[in-house]
């Protein structure tokens, strides 16, 4: 089969795979917030993105369950939808689906040779090489524009908002998950600070919906909805989602809103997901109202029912019993402790950590230790991995500080070996959890879900 670029060239990539490498070997320019490059990409490429309508989703913690929500109720109700997420659990061409559907190979190996001349040409200029995740942004809108033309795409940031790279989009509506400590070196040490890059994805006359409960984050988020002349639609104010009752396999919440109200029940777990499956009822709320989507009730009530979202408080063995969750900030480790006795019931817990450097451990353990039996600590199988050793140093003075000498903290650096551990440890009426970086979720998921072709990253 002959490839060729959109200039009639031979194509440089031949394969999926160096695709997905050539894209990769990009990672090295780093995180460069800016939309500078994105906007020449665009350029280059006729700007795509003005053809298609966006549903923005930014938040420290959410995001991802919020548009998967999102994604499962408008198919449901008769939408073609694409949605752009990261990072991804299992798979690079999870990041880019069209109606649940992963990107096919061949499809992202067209869009990959379309952009290489483009990206070298630019790489040659004084803005630089566009980086990873500039090139992947640029891939989804050349797909969902120029391949498969959904009706909406679901559009999750990647950092922040303001100056993240999927910012270069005007949306129908823009989504806000929550505002907490994440990626501070980045986008500041203060709520305040971080809310105000959030808030960076909110435009003019185009309608906010947000479940942020900070006094000082909702202030800085209607500020800048106040600026933009729209309206912002606030949980605790203007809608509400309240949870009702849940066990093992479900939950359920009572919604109400300023258009209607309703029970709906899902199948994800932990009282998080109910606020955020309460978040995107307000935003499908906002589309019904005032943009003319076709929501019924039963398809509505059916795709948030099997919704789901892989890493996130996912069962995936019962012998032994043992659940995956992407706890890596502060307040998905206080989600996360605060959920696992709702849901669960056990004898003892056990827990497997391995975190990425630059996160804010301390509160992170805290939570962890408040509620497990015992801790092990490993180190997930990439660059930026936190060295188990060093993680033990800071959880025993942590331990020490909360006077929790009864958790048994064991170090064993290899992830497998230290899965193994858990899995001998977690008799059946024991629960095990593996926490931390998604980068470990997704090799242990890969590994008890018996997953050959599994790739991991961003």
């Amino acid at each position: 089969m002959e490839y060729e670029t959109a200039e009639g060239q031979n194509a440089p990539l031949h394969t999926y795979e160096q695709a997905v490498e050539w894209i990769n070997n990009l990672i090295p320019f780093g995180i460069r917030p800016g939309l500078e490059r994105i906007e020449q990409l665009m350029q280059l490429l006729g700007n795509p993105h003005r053809r298609l309508k966006f549903i923005h989703v930014a938040g420290t913690n959410g995001k991802g369950s919020t548009c998967a929500f999102l994604t499962r109720v408008l198919i449901e109700s008769g939408y073609d939808v694409g949605t752009f997420t990261s990072p991804y659990i299992t798979k690079f061409t999870n990041r880019f689906q069209y109606n649940g559907q992963d990107i096919p190979e061949e499809t992202l190996l067209r869009a990959a040779n379309r952009l290489y001349p483009l990206v070298q040409e630019m790489a040659a200029t004084e803005l630089g090489s566009p980086t990873m995740f500039e090139v992947s942004t640029a891939l989804a809108i050349i797909y969902y524009a120029e391949e498969c033309y959904p009706d909406v795409v679901v559009w999750e940031t990647g950092l922040g908002g303001r100056m993240d790279v999927t910012n270069i989009v005007n949306p129908i509506v823009s989504v806000i998950t929550n505002v907490g400590y994440d990626h501070t070196d980045i986008l500041g040490d203060t709520l305040e600070l971080i809310a105000g890059e959030k808030a960076g994805i909110i435009k003019p006359g185009v309608p906010v919906v947000t479940s942020v409960d900070q006094p000082e984050v909702i202030e800085v988020l209607a500020r800048k909805a106040e600026q933009c002349r729209t309206t912002m639609y606030l949980a605790g104010r203007d809608y509400t989602a309240e949870r009702l009752h849940g066990d093992a396999d479900s939950q359920s919440f009572h919604f109400h809103g300023p258009f209607r109200e309703m029970d709906i029940e899902i199948g994800m777990q932990g009282e998080h997901q109910c606020a955020n499956a309460g978040l995107a009822m307000m935003t499908l709320e906002v589309l019904r109202q005032y943009m003319a989507f076709v929501l019924d009730d039963e398809p509505l009530l059916s795709g948030f029912r099997h919704t789901f979202w892989a890493g996130r408080l996912e069962k995936v063995s019962d012998e032994p019993p043992i659940v995956l969750d992407g706890a890596h900030n502060p307040e998905g480790a206080a989600s996360l402790v605060k959920s696992i006795p709702q849901t669960y019931t056990y004898n003892k817990l056990h827990m497997l950590a391995g975190m990425l450097e630059n996160k804010q451990h301390e509160p992170v353990f805290r939570h962890l230790l408040s509620i497990a039996d015992t801790l092990i600590l490993t180190e997930p199988d990439f660059r930026r991995k936190m060295d188990a050793d060093r993680l033990y140093e800071l959880v025993r003075q942590i331990q020490q500080d909360m006077n929790k000498t009864e958790v048994e903290i064991i170090v064993e650096s290899d992830w497998k070996q230290a899965l193994e551990l858990l899995k001998t440890r977690t008799e059946r009426e024991d629960l095990g959890v593996v926490t931390g970086t998604l980068y470990l979720i997704s090799d242990v998921r890969a590994t008890l879900l018996h997953q050959s072709d599994s790739e991991k990253g961003w």
